[in-house]
């Protein structure tokens, strides 16, 4: 009797611990994300320029109605669109092409490794600004072609070119976390079922398709929800390379906002925008989570 009260009471201190433990993490959760996200909706539905000794006016949906009913706002959306998707594919097809290059733990490999992460380390302005060098119409490139007796391409001058040139800088600047994220995968890829498919004839091609690419199926995931998302937010590298031009052709909506909104003081569109920005990535992470699920279930049913 006197063990079991003991055992009890040893529970409940377990459980108070735990709580303790937990509430502090909640409280700073709620307070730096959940309470500015409540706020951003209700500001979405107000018209506020942001000073303290103005009330914001209740103007329901109008914000929204700016914002899908503005052709530069709609290109904008068009924009972010195929910067988080284009992006998200080039990232973590040539994230775990790399990773596939250099899963072996050699000196070789292990400074391949290092140098391909560098660019993350790297501040996101700085990058744009680094690239700016390189390709601007005054650039490191163009420069070298006038030498060589070619014309000069205009990498950020024209509004097709500087969408990709963008994206491209983009990617190069966030595939290192990619990569580690998939070399982290490939190790825990069961070593027996290689051998066992070397065994049987397989080659890399089918050895990869048959029992590297399901034993990476969480990692491909995490991998392009947090590329997905980070391309979404794109604005850093934006502001430094191109200035959302030529013409706005490189302008996202998280450039939208911290550029354009709120500099004018219009709270209530740059809250209808983040809200559209959340849901975006709130889309993308459940897209993802769910065709990953109908694969398990259809090779489950194959099976």
């Amino acid at each position: 009797m006197a063990r079991t009260l003991l055992s009890k009471q040893r529970r409940r201190r377990s459980v108070g611990v735990s709580i303790s433990m937990v509430v502090p993490a909640v409280l700073i959760y709620a307070a730096l994300l959940v309470v500015p996200v409540i706020y951003a909706f209700y500001y979405s539905f107000t018209e506020y320029n942001g000073f303290p000794t103005r009330v914001p006016e209740f103007i329901g949906l109008e914000n929204y109605r700016t914002v899908f009913g503005s052709d530069d706002m709609t290109g904008t959306m068009v924009i972010t669109a195929l910067v988080a998707v284009v992006g998200a594919v080039a990232v973590n097809v040539a994230a775990l092409g790399l990773a596939l290059l250099l899963k072996r733990t050699d000196r070789f490999n292990t400074f391949g490794r290092v140098v391909m992460f560098y660019p993350h380390v790297l501040s996101a302005l700085v990058v744009g600004f680094l690239w700016q060098a390189i390709l601007g119409p005054q650039g490191v490139v163009n420069t070298m072609l006038e030498k060589a007796g070619t014309d000069s391409l205009p990498f950020l001058s024209d509004p097709d070119w500087a969408l990709w040139s963008m994206i491209l800088v983009i990617v190069w600047s966030l595939f290192g976390v990619q990569l580690i994220l998939y070399l982290a995968g490939l190790q825990a890829v069961p070593e027996d079922l290689l051998e066992a498919a070397r065994l049987d004839g397989a080659g890399r091609w089918q050895t990869f398709r048959a029992v590297t690419w399901p034993s990476l199926a969480s990692t491909v995931t995490v991998a392009v929800i947090t590329s997905g998302i980070s391309l979404l937010k794109t604005y850093d590298v934006v502001v430094s390379l191109t200035g959302g031009g030529p013409a706005g052709s490189t302008k996202t909506l998280a450039y939208s906002i911290l550029a354009v909104s709120f500099p004018q003081r219009d709270i209530g569109l740059a809250s209808a925008q983040a809200v559209l920005l959340i849901l975006a990535a709130a889309v993308l992470s459940l897209t993802v989570l769910l065709l990953r699920r109908r694969a398990e279930n259809d090779a489950e049913s194959i099976g």
